[in-house]
Order: structure tokens, then C-alpha cells, then sequence
């Protein structure tokens, strides 16, 4: 199959490329730079079945050029903690707008990547696809990145309902893993990383207390994979997650980090107050319930926590020694 992929070059992207090349399909991927790395990509290019277009899929005619069999919407602004609630609400309408319109005018299935953040505040854990979605203040930017990717649900499924747009939507817990930006764009995994890394405490937001459950980006492909190809995945929503019971708190997170770098001695901890960041709500808890993936489309987490730790430890510090 011809697979177009937006956001190439970033950190899911280029991993999700990878893999589709292993498999004997076509792909042609799209990146303006702006998050993703050329490196990412870099050995992909050498593969005659890898096309890559530089450009920036806010604008209209980024996509009328390309045609397959599947697009995967993966760009995305992300939570405004240092940016705008402008720019992520602006950008993620005007790309998924361009993805709809190419996907509705050349027949291709879109499979667009959400986030677990749209289940917001919700206390009734574990998150199943039929969760409320509970968002905090539209005084407080950060829900624009959740109500964002709410708004996108509800347009492609809208668009599905009104034209026969064919999609699946997919709501990403916590991935990590090679290739991830190594600033909080790509999480507290990997700034933890580069903390230890550089010498310095690890920086931890709020009491650090608020838990997440993360998954190792081979799982996160094996689920796109999965709803990409499966015929049951056709017009669903699906969680993506690892394994629910290593749910941690991100405290934990740090030190067990620190563990794995440095072993048993205690770990240096700088907390950091969210009124840093300005007016800010957290998330406390995210459970996922991955039922139905697991009964529908076949999906089972191959990595715990810690060892998918060890192996993104390896290839962070393979980057610091370049």
C-alpha cells in the first residue's frame, strides 16, 4: 500500500516510516521542520519507496500533489505550555482541514492522531473510546490543545457522516522511545534524560505527584499499524496505550530514570511550580483502558516500562556522545 504520513520527520513519525518500509509498503512523508529532525528521516532517504516532500502542511496546496491509499494525520501543534493557545488552535484546525479535503477528494482512508488528553479531568478512571471528555476553563490555555483535537474528532467524524469520509481516530498515551525531542515537546521522559545527562537535578513540574502510564514508541507503531491495515479499525476510535498497571506517578518516573542511569543513589530533584508556566491545570491521574484495541484489532504492549526506558536511554546517550 501507499502510505502518506504528515509529520514525517518527528518522533512517531519517523518511527512509524520505518516500520511501513520493513513491510514493503510505499510512503511519502511530509515536515516542514519546525519539531521533527532531519537525522530522523536521514537513512530513510536512502530507500527508493521513501518520498519525502519539505513542507508545511498549514498550507492549502501542501497536499493536492500526493495521492495513496491511506493518509496519517500525525501533525500537530501540542499542549501551549510555551506557546500560544492561538497558534495550537489555529494550526491543528488548518491541517486537519487540508487533511480532510485531500482525503474526501482522492478517496483515502484518514487515520488522524488524537491524545489522551482529551479525557481532561475526568475522575472515572480507567479512560475507555465512550469516557466522558471533562475540560477545565477556557480561562486556562491549556485545554486548547485538548479541545483541539475534540473539535478534529468531532469534524472528521462529522465529515464521515455527512460524505463517507472512511477514518479511524486514535488516542496516544504517553509514547516515548528513539527519535523523541529531547525538550518537554517530547516529555518528561526524555527531559529527565537529559537532565542526568548534563549534570544537572531532574526538573519535575508541580509535587509530581500526578501519575501517567507511558508506552514505548514500538508499541505506539504496532497500534498505528493496526489502524492503519485492520478492516475493524475502519470509522472507530482506539486508545494506544502500554501496559495499564505501570501507571507512575512522574516522581517515580524521575528516579526510576535516575535509577537506570546511576543506580541506587539518591536522585537530585528540582521542583518546579506550575505558576511558573502562568495560569496552569494539571492532570492528576491517566488510566488507560486498552480493551478494546486488545479485542477488536489484536493489540498486546510487548514493552514494560523499564526496559522501554533502558532502550531510550540508549539512543538518548548515543546523541550526547555524537
Amino acid at each position: 500500500m501507499h502510505i502518506i504520513i504528515t509529520g514525517v520527520a518527528g518522533f512517531i513519525g519517523s518511527n512509524l516510516a520505518t516500520r511501513l518500509l520493513k513491510e514493503n509498503h510505499e510512503v511519502t512523508g511530509f515536515d516542514n521542520f519546525s519539531f521533527g529532525s532531519p537525522a530522523n528521516i536521514s537513512a530513510l532517504r536512502q530507500n527508493p519507496r521513501f518520498h519525502f516532500i519539505e513542507a508545511d502542511v498549514r498550507d492549502a496546496d501542501t497536499l493536492e500533489s500526493v495521492s495513496g491509499d491511506v493518509l496519517v494525520h500525525l501533525a500537530s501543534q501540542k499542549i501551549p505550555r510555551y506557546s500560544t493557545a492561538f497558534r495550537t488552535l489555529d494550526d491543528n484546525a488548518r491541517m486537519l482541514k487540508n487533511a480532510i479535503v485531500c482525503c474526501r477528494t482522492k478517496k483515502m482512508k484518514l487515520v488522524f492522531a488524537s491524545t489522551s488528553d482529551v479525557y481532561g479531568k475526568n475522575p472515572d478512571l480507567p479512560y475507555s473510546e465512550e469516557s466522558d471528555l471533562v475540560m477545565g476553563p477556557t480561562t486556562v490555555k491549556r485545554w486548547a490543545y485538548a479541545l483541539s483535537k475534540i473539535y478534529s474528532e468531532h469534524s472528521i467524524i462529522a465529515h464521515h457522516d455527512e460524505f463517507g469520509l472512511e477514518y479511524t481516530i486514535m488516542r496516544f498515551f504517553g509514547s516515548y522511545g528513539p527519535n523523541q525531542n529531547i525538550t518537554w515537546w517530547g516529555g518528561p521522559q526524555s527531559v529527565f534524560i537529559q537532565n542526568i545527562l548534563e549534570g544537572k537535578p531532574i526538573e519535575i513540574h508541580g509535587d509530581g505527584l500526578q501519575t501517567r502510564t507511558f508506552t514505548y514508541v514500538d508499541d505506539t507503531v504496532q497500534g498505528v499499524m493496526k489502524c492503519i491495515f485492520h478492516e475493524k479499525s475502519r470509522n472507530g476510535i482506539f486508545n494506544i496505550a502500554g501496559k495499564p498497571d505501570e501507571e507512575i506517578t512522574i516522581l517515580d518516573l524521575g528516579r526510576l530514570i535516575w535509577k537506570l542511569m546511576k543506580g541506587d543513589t539518591a536522585a537530585p530533584i528540582s521542583f518546579i511550580p506550575y505558576e511558573t508556566f502562568g495560569k496552569y491545570e494539571d492532570v492528576r491521574r491517566r488510566v488507560p483502558s486498552i480493551g478494546k484495541i486488545k479485542t477488536e484489532l489484536g493489540f498486546e504492549p510487548g514493552f514494560h516500562l523499564a526496559e522501554g526506558l533502558q532502550e531510550t536511554i540508549r539512543w538518548q546517550t548515543g546523541l550526547s556522545e555524537k
